[in-house]
């Protein structure tokens, strides 16, 4: 049996994460940026970040196991242990230039395999489905609120998803499916609104301009097979942050991650979705311009994958993932590990990769290191009867 100290004697680097030390006081930045990427359907975190020095791992993923780094179509090597999946070039480069840090076996406390429930768990922040009606977001921007920091949030996505849902009102936008009205047309539409329905104009006069931030990513088509186009998302993302009366928090909602067939190794479906959204990553770096050193984005998905291929050459929904943490403000170029293993006997219920982090204790990180949240009000407010999960430490720069 291969035991977490067995595979650190091969060389690995894993940072182990338990027990968490408690945090010195934060250094708040007032200009601190975040966005959310909210993966739908369930990452594979084993194909994303695979553990390819695991000596379980290639028996097990069969045909969707990464070849070793250095080969053709192989991981792209972290540590020693880990390694990307080749289609997330652009955020290797992160890594390498500490711009980026991965947190694996983790998840939330829910240990079931709803999609709805496990979104509605991650989103709402409790530790199981249907505790709160309010997302911990919106109560991010309650609790900044009070302490006199009045940080906008936008959410890109066809609607408000629950984590922005709450007390404070946030904005929304998405690229248009229809033609552009003309601007005489508006300039009508506003004094008609003006006159009749004050409430209404102010809607209205928000959602231009909002429309005049995004520029040229509202032309941009969304769908594609399976789910959104990371791209167009990222490039309004960037523009609403980068804007000096703009938000500072944003939410990217991406469908399309549920590969229970064909799901492919170094290429096929999954292998798309995350060339994708590396390019949607690469993008937002990109178009922040300076804005990208004040910047951290959580990328998170609802659970991981079961370990071994199913009958279709997918995986079905599992436990344990991982999730990323990218950014000018992130203290990167780690793996955060307590890995547990991928024996029989190590698996979640026999079948799962074993979660061994709470991604709200990566959550909690951030909101603290970079927004000054207090351990207290993240413990009862943001994250209600979470005092058991510690703030990862020192995940900011």
């Amino acid at each position: 049996m291969t035991t977490r100290r067995a595979l650190l004697s091969t060389g690995a680097k894993l940072t182990l994460l338990a027990p968490f030390a408690r945090l010195a006081s934060a250094a708040t930045d007032e200009d601190a940026r975040l966005v959310l990427v909210i993966l739908r359907g369930g990452l594979d975190g084993l194909a994303a970040v695979a553990p390819y020095a695991d000596p379980q791992y290639r028996s097990l993923r069969g045909a969707l196991a990464l070849s070793a780094p250095g080969t053709d179509g192989g991981a792209l090597d972290l540590d020693g242990t880990f390694g990307l999946h080749p289609g997330l070039a652009n955020l290797h480069s992160m890594y390498r230039a500490g711009e980026a840090l991965i947190v694996h076996a983790a998840a939330t406390p829910y240990r079931e395999r709803s999609h709805f429930d496990a979104q509605n768990v991650l989103e709402a922040g409790g530790a199981a489905p249907n505790g709160a009606a309010t997302g911990w977001l919106n109560r991010t921007l309650g609790a900044l609120a009070a302490g006199g920091a009045a940080h906008g949030a936008i959410a890109l996505a066809d609607s408000v998803p629950l984590v922005l849902r709450g007390e404070l009102a946030v904005s929304s936008w998405a690229p248009s499916r229809l033609p552009d009205a003309d601007e005489d047309t508006l300039a009508r539409v506003r004094r008609m609104y003006e006159a009749a329905d004050p409430e209404l104009a102010a809607s209205l006069n928000a959602a231009l301009d909002a429309r005049e931030i995004a520029g040229d990513a509202g032309n941009a088509t969304m769908g594609g097979r399976g789910g959104q186009t990371v791209a167009p998302l990222a490039s309004a993302a960037a523009r609403f942050l980068g804007s000096a009366d703009g938000p500072r928090i944003a939410v990217l909602d991406i469908g399309g991650w549920d590969t229970h067939a064909n799901q492919g190794a170094a290429q096929g479906t999954l292998a798309q979705r995350l060339r994708g959204l590396d390019a949607g990553l690469q993008l937002l770096k990109t178009e922040l311009g300076a804005h990208w050193q004040r910047t951290s984005v959580l990328v998170v998905t609802e659970f991981g994958r079961t370990v071994a291929v199913n009958g279709t050459r997918g995986t079905d929904h599992g436990t344990a993932g991982c999730a990323f943490l990218v950014g000018g403000a992130v203290a990167g170029g780690r793996v955060l590990a307590d890995w547990p293993g991928l024996t029989p006997r190590d698996l979640h219920e026999g079948r799962d990769l074993r979660a061994t982090t709470d991604l709200r204790a990566a959550f909690k990180s951030v909101l603290h290191e970079r927004f000054g949240i207090s351990e207290g009000v993240l413990a009862s407010t943001v994250f209600p009867d979470s005092a058991a999960v510690q703030p990862l430490e020192g995940l900011s720069a």
